[in-house]
């Protein structure tokens, strides 16, 4: 078995309910792929071979798991990736997983890619509702500001303020908001160290 010992301490590191979790999830995959690898990436444990096959980790109330190319996968007894495992009982029977991490294998071996992520559209410009631009024109500082501010940052004024349910929070958005921007800040100027 090639076994990473940061991976075995990252095992005896997590919380008593996820250790014979993980256990379970790295003996499967070693056993489905005598040639995987253990490592650790981004913090938690994952299993090489011909690349990124799986990876798991552990949460405080939680496991979780997943193979790296799950969107290909048939999985042939139900869902291929397991976010929230919290015992034994969440994962599928030895049998059904070793045909899960069988079918990851073949794909990776294959060479299968898996199809690019595609970003969700944002439009490109953002339209300002009229109370906000009626406050802006009123306050020329506030406009100047806002006029030289990126599209991101309006988004996020408009945003914040047309997202208000109730008139009295959305006119308490808009009267903020043009304070701040007369004053040169962008609406998270709060977290901006």
């Amino acid at each position: 078995m090639n076994t990473d010992p940061r991976v075995d301490d990252y095992i005896e590191k997590s919380a008593p309910f996820a250790r014979p979790i993980l256990r379970r999830i790295r003996d499967v995959v070693h056993v489905g792929c005598p040639e995987v690898e253990d490592t650790m990436k981004w913090s938690f444990p994952h299993f090489m071979h011909h690349g990124i096959l799986c990876s798991m980790a552990s949460f405080k109330a939680h496991c979780a798991f997943g193979f790296w190319k799950e969107q290909l996968m048939t999985g042939t007894t139900g869902p291929q990736k397991f976010s929230k495992v919290t015992s034994l009982k969440d994962l599928p029977s030895r049998a059904a997983f070793l045909r899960l991490v069988r079918e990851a294998v073949r794909l990776n071996e294959d060479g299968v890619e898996p199809p690019p992520r595609t970003k969700p559209e944002r439009p490109r410009s953002v339209r300002a509702p009229a109370d906000l631009l009626s406050a802006l024109n009123n306050n020329p500082r506030a406009r100047a500001a806002y006029d030289e501010m990126s599209p991101s940052h309006k988004r996020e004024y408009i945003e914040w303020i047309t997202e208000a349910k109730r008139d009295e929070t959305r006119k308490r958005r808009v009267s903020a908001a043009v304070e701040w921007m007369a004053e040169g800040r962008i609406r998270s100027w709060k977290y901006v160290r």
